[in-house]
């Protein structure tokens, strides 16, 4: 080794130890949310309403923008960001899917409701398109209005028919700014929304008798 080099090698040194720590992550995980189906009121299902129809549920169709697992926020100039360090439970449509399952089985509409990844699983098949499930702010300093719009098809798989499009658009105001209230209002609106769906398929069943 010459004179030269020594004072090279401590100034490299430094620079490749600092270089490992770029790849290090020291930040906290993001805080994740679960959407659940609310449990229905005693008496709340309507009597009669168990449709004996098989229905799949397939994975929702999400616009460019939500198709992700981070939630969005919207703001009046149609700027569209997302809440920090926080996530969904998984990717949007996945969550949308199993949500649906839920209130579709919770809400004693049919006599099964599964996830599916194919039209011919069952005897009916419902898909939803997501239209709008984001948190809308009219200012900085108000609370945001989750606002969630579905669009749905209820079709059967056997002679490949569309028995009904449905649609729910449905506005829910969080309580005040934080995260936690603004995960309930998109709760309270995605429920309500796929209840909405639900309840437009059963009438649709109901009418084609399936089953019977």
């Amino acid at each position: 080794m010459t004179r030269g080099t020594a004072p090279a090698l401590w100034i490299i040194l430094p620079l490749l130890l600092a270089g490992c720590s770029l790849f290090k992550n020291t930040a906290a995980p993001p805080t994740m949310y679960l959407l659940s189906a609310a449990p229905l009121s005693p008496g709340e299902a309507p009597e009669g309403a168990l449709i004996h129809a098989d229905v799949a549920v397939l994975r929702p169709r999400v616009r460019t923008g939500l198709d992700t697992d981070r939630i969005a926020a919207l703001h009046p100039d149609r700027r569209l960001e997302y809440f920090a360090d926080v996530r969904w439970s998984g990717p949007l449509d996945e969550v949308l899917q199993d949500l649906a399952v839920q209130v579709l089985g919770s809400n004693a509409v049919m006599r099964s409701a599964r996830a599916e990844a194919s039209v011919f699983a069952s005897p009916y098949w419902l898909e939803i398109e997501v239209r709008d499930f984001q948190a809308e702010y009219s200012s900085a300093a108000a609370a945001p209005t989750t606002h969630v719009r579905f669009l749905a098809r209820l079709g059967s798989a056997n002679d490949r028919r569309i028995l009904a499009h449905l649609e729910s658009d449905v506005h829910e105001a969080a309580a005040d700014n934080r995260m936690s209230a603004i995960i309930d209002a998109y709760n309270r609106a995605a429920d309500k929304a796929l209840a909405e769906i639900a309840a437009g398929a059963a009438q649709a069943l109901n009418t084609g008798h399936p089953g019977r």
